[in-house]
């Protein structure tokens, strides 16, 4: 299945046709998914991720280091979005009994009344451009090729979180709502 690449050779017609695909794609659906949740909602894409993450949590709350693995975020711009949030009134924070220095992020009612409001939107962008374009065969395929790629991604995001390096947030930051 791997291919024995030459090193410095420039890729392949159909190697950098699969790559560009799937960094065109990955930005398309990303931007169109954004603006509608943004027009609708007044809901970033990446706000309603944290929303939804923190939703599906026990006690609603995630250490900031999760979460930002979780969302693929750098800390830092885990930290700028949850302050922004915070501002909002949608999410907390909690001091982590375990470890003076650390925070939980913690859900608050209005951020799951706001996460409720918008999730009808999101769904229904995510079938409309992306699930309603394949069958069941491709999107089974596409999953084994994701964890192929990069295991446990396309598992549920406790199994992520688990699985994924600490340096699976790069400085890149690319988002991965679920739902």
């Amino acid at each position: 299945m791997g291919r024995q690449p030459q090193i410095g050779a420039r890729l392949s017609p159909e190697e950098l046709a699969a790559w560009r695909g799937f960094l065109r794609v990955q930005s398309s659906l990303f931007r169109q998914l954004d603006a509608e949740l943004s027009a609708a909602h007044d809901l970033p894409l990446r706000s309603y991720e944290v929303l939804l993450l923190l939703a599906d949590a026990p006690r609603r709350r995630l250490r900031m280091a999760d979460l930002s693995r979780s969302v693929l975020l750098s800390a830092s711009g885990m930290t700028r979005l949850v302050d922004r949030l915070e501002r909002e009134g949608l999410v907390g924070r909690e001091r982590c009994p375990e470890d003076g220095r650390g925070y939980f992020a913690v859900l608050t009612d209005e951020g799951d009344r706001r996460l409720q409001e918008a999730r009808a939107t999101h769904l229904a962008g995510v079938r409309r451009l992306y699930l309603d374009r394949l069958d069941g065969d491709d999107l089974t395929r596409l999953a084994a090729y994701w964890d192929l790629l990069v295991p446990g991604s396309a598992g549920t995001d406790a199994e992520w979180r688990r699985a994924a390096p600490a340096t699976a947030a790069p400085a890149g930051e690319t988002g991965a709502a679920d739902a």
